[in-house]
């Protein structure tokens, strides 16, 4: 597990972010004989039924990343390039900022000074910002490659990093802020993650994860 901040159950939150750990998502009561969790974590992975997961846009982001994670686990992966969500990290000399937006319109983010801001409450207007988001996170995909390797570290101070959750894998560019900021592609996404971030503030009244 990565810790960047000091309590351990932000640090699990964070992880959970990127949906690249099919064990941090294992039920607490290790109840698994309902789905999804019998199609993820049972011994004997069935493609199309993973493969149905995956696609069924009206469930839960996280959980459709998770099931083309475990296809690509047993030596099925998808052909398709699907965006599940993304999410943004800025190293600062106070903490780590970790904004992460997914296709189900949910939000999740975790501020430098250890903050947790949970949107599941999906409105018009947060969904047309999500949808925003990750329309220009699919422009940077289009034109690099999955990372071959486990996740990195958190960003360093000065510097951002958006990482994207496809079927294929996780996906990343990183650089100092400004530049990352003031560049066509990865312009897009820190502007549309702005905007969302500005809505939290504005919005937010408290969630639990």
């Amino acid at each position: 597990m990565i810790t960047p901040y000091p309590d351990a159950s932000l640090n699990k939150i964070y992880d959970l972010l990127f949906c690249d750990d099919l064990e941090l998502f294992r039920p607490a009561d290790r109840d698994v004989s309902v789905s999804p969790w019998k199609e993820l974590f049972g011994r004997r992975a069935n493609a199309d039924e993973l493969r149905a997961i995956v696609y069924a846009e009206e469930s839960e982001a996280r959980t459709r990343a998770l099931a083309a994670l475990r296809l690509r686990e047993i030596g099925q992966p998808l052909t398709d390039k699907l965006l599940f969500g993304t999410v943004i990290e800025v190293g600062m000399e106070t903490g780590l900022d970790a904004l992460a937006a997914y296709a189900d319109g949910t939000i999740r983010y975790i501020n430098h000074a250890g903050s947790l801001f949970v949107w599941d409450t999906r409105t018009e207007h947060s969904d047309a910002m999500v949808a925003a988001l990750l329309d220009s996170s699919r422009n940077v995909v289009s034109q690099i490659g999955p990372w071959d390797g486990h996740r990195l570290d958190p960003p360093s101070t000065g510097n951002a990093r958006l990482t994207f959750l496809v079927s294929d894998g996780l996906y990343f560019g990183e650089g100092p802020f400004e530049a990352l900021a003031q560049d066509p592609m990865g312009g897009r996404v820190i502007a549309a993650g702005f905007q969302i971030m500005t809505f939290l503030f504005q919005n937010y009244s408290g969630q639990s994860e």
